[in-house]
């Protein structure tokens, strides 16, 4: 059974946002393992605590990541 884990920045995404990369993520690995497997296929969200996830040695907070979306949208 196929175990998926998405890392998240805590206080970046709310509950519906969650749920919807649940749903859009299943429905994904389905697509591949076909439609028996659903029932099998986990999703877990990780939250990692702003300022303890980094990129080119910068730690990220929340609003960091608001920014960054802000601007590519």
């Amino acid at each position: 059974m196929p175990l998926v884990t998405i890392n998240l920045i805590e206080n970046v995404f709310d509950k519906t946002q969650k749920q919807e990369m649940i749903a859009k993520v299943t429905d994904a690995m389905v697509g591949i393992e076909g439609e028996a497997m659903r029932g099998l296929t986990w999703v877990v969200i990780k939250e990692v605590s702003e300022g303890e996830w980094g990129i080119g040695g910068k730690p990220l907070s929340s609003d960091d990541v608001h920014q960054i979306q802000a601007a590519a949208g």
